[in-house]
């Protein structure tokens, strides 16, 4: 078996697929363009980096849900269904080769030039609809349609990709019990519930995608992975003011009841005429007939849970850039985590109350403001989104590397030579005086329900406060087997490490209601691979202390 420390561009893989750049990543892994050197063309290659994570028994769910997404493809022959070439292992875990499409998801699109005009929606709808159905008539169903799983191919082409957990028609299936798989915001109701999916909820995710493209978001995404959830089951979408002749049709589509939503036939239709300007009369008998005020409409465009309406943080004047612990505290009127649940379970039942704290956030375009690093441009078969549960490797410490315990209880590896400071209250190693940094955080107390709102509300100071700054992800993730949330972002400094700087941030809670944990790392732009590299070696390393687990 071939085996390697780190992954890097010029790697050939099987022998014929030599990597070059990446494309974008997920919290499940990164997509590489690559070149196929036997039949030499382009391909993507989906590196799987969760297994690096995962301890034996995990590993073999992976590898058995990878075979399972290439199954799932090849069992689909049509022009709007990215092909998978080939599945390989290197580095102990499965890798995907898969058909390389030269242009960005619908997501990255939509971030880049805004709202998508109906009728061109509509085109985009009847193409991911087309490859449904293909998808359907194989006994497949997708069961994570989003936005992110949209590629707009440069010539017009609309392909949708990333089967990687979709169930097959007669195999058991791999999902643990009472996991939540896909991206909360997407999932049709009665897979919130605990319900079997069928066709009409990938319809259901079709309409949610379809909405965030002409309205710019998503309809059901809140703060926190609890109320999106509650949204999805409780809570109608706010109309969709821009849709045009589409509205309707997403309105059917996003029918909480199963048996409202039209048919894959009656759809198809529907697009047809809203792709043409003429407003669909088919979509009437699937949309409840309901007067909404103006003043209604009015407040129906302004996003629930926007960052908006978080109390603003007061930064401290003698931090540096960044200090997770200390920055951004919001008092009085916590709504712990525990509880959250607790309602949630009652609302919708015991597996999806349960399933919520496995909850794996929207990456790539799929999570919370996530982007590919290599911009919109540059979207290849698939995202590799979904979230990485860390775990820490059996493998021993990698050359050139040292475990260390920290006077405060936990331990981690870090570069031979870097050594530990401390910074306002923040423990670092750090080489060469912080230019290169690991940043530990501990809040026993922690001031917010979540590490994602937590987040949101750092983000909003440092975005006013750092020359230059720019998310590349900020969303929700489960990190050993916790909930989390994990930050990526680019700013320029001026003062102590001129010149531009790049941060990734993991921050979980220990146990409901805290501790709460910031695992950092920054270090100059031109670096960012190499700290990647290095950032997720620290996270398998990672060992919080024993009172804690």
């Amino acid at each position: 078996m071939e085996h390697a420390q780190g992954t890097d561009a010029g790697i050939v893989l099987a022998r014929r697929y030599r990597l070059g750049e990446v494309l974008g990543r997920g919290g499940m892994g990164k997509v590489w363009r690559a070149h196929d050197e036997v039949l030499h063309r382009t391909v993507a290659v989906k590196e799987l980096t969760a297994g690096l994570y995962a301890a034996e028994a995990d590993r073999v769910v992976l590898h058995a849900r990878t075979q399972k997404e290439a199954r799932a493809a090849a069992r689909i022959t049509h022009p709007g269904v990215v092909t998978v070439h080939d599945v390989i292992e290197y580095d102990q875990r499965p890798w995907i080769v898969m058909q390389y499409v030269d242009g960005p998801s619908l997501a990255d699109a939509a971030k880049e030039t805004g709202e998508f005009e109906p009728r061109e929606a509509a085109r985009i709808g009847l193409h991911v609809l087309s490859a449904l159905r293909a998808a359907h008539g194989a006994g497949v169903l997708h069961r994570d349609v989003k936005p992110g799983n949209v590629l707009l191919a440069r010539d017009g082409q609309v392909l949708l990709t990333d089967f990687g957990i979709a169930a097959i028609e007669g195999d058991s299936t791999i999902t643990r019990t009472g996991e939540l798989v896909g991206s909360i915001d997407y999932l049709a109701p009665e897979r919130v519930r605990g319900g079997d999916p069928g066709p009409a909820s990938d319809l259901w995710s079709l309409g949610a995608t379809l909405y965030t493209a002409v309205e710019g978001r998503s309809p059901f995404r809140r703060t926190s992975p609890i109320s999106t959830m509650q949204a999805v089951v409780a809570e109608e979408p706010p109309p969709p003011l821009r849709g045009g002749a589409l509205a309707p049709v997403i309105t059917a589509l996003l029918r909480k009841d199963p048996a409202d939503r039209p048919t894959a036939e009656e759809t198809e239709r529907m697009l047809l005429d809203a792709m043409e300007g003429r407003k669909p009369r088919a979509a009437q008998a699937h949309v409840p007939t309901q007067r909404i005020s103006e003043e209604d409409l009015l407040a129906s465009s302004v996003p629930d849970g926007s960052t908006a309406h978080l109390a603003r943080p007061v930064p401290e004047p003698a931090a540096p850039p960044y200090t997770p612990a200390s920055a951004a505290r919001r008092g009085g009127g916590r709504w712990r985590t525990v509880l959250l649940v607790v309602a949630v379970a009652a609302l919708l039942g015991g597996a999806a109350g349960l399933a919520a704290m496995k909850f794996a956030g929207d990456g790539g375009s799929g999570g919370t403001g996530e982007r590919s690093t290599a911009g919109p441009s540059a979207t290849a078969g698939g995202g590799g989104e979904g979230d990485a549960d860390p775990k820490p490797a059996a493998k021993e410490i990698p050359d050139g590397w040292q475990r260390v315990v920290d006077p405060e209880g936990f331990s981690l590896a870090v570069p031979e030579g870097w050594t530990r400071q401390t910074d306002g209250g923040q423990i670092d190693y750090t080489p060469d005086g912080g230019a290169h940094r690991i940043r530990i955080s501990l809040d026993p107390e922690p001031d917010f329900d979540n590490s994602y709102t937590h987040m949101l509300s750092i983000e909003k100071d440092l975005a006013e406060r750092l020359p230059g700054y720019e998310r590349l992800t900020l969303r929700s993730n489960t990190f050993r087997d916790r909930p989390g949330s994990l930050w990526e972002f680019t700013w320029v400094e001026s003062k102590d490490h001129p010149g531009a700087r790049h941060g990734i941030d993991q921050m979980y809670f220990g146990e409901t209601g805290g501790p709460e944990y910031a695992l950092y790392m920054t270090g100059p732009e031109e670096d960012a691979v190499e700290n990647r590299q290095r950032f997720e070696t620290m996270l398998r390393s990672w060992q919080p202390p024993e009172q804690d687990g």
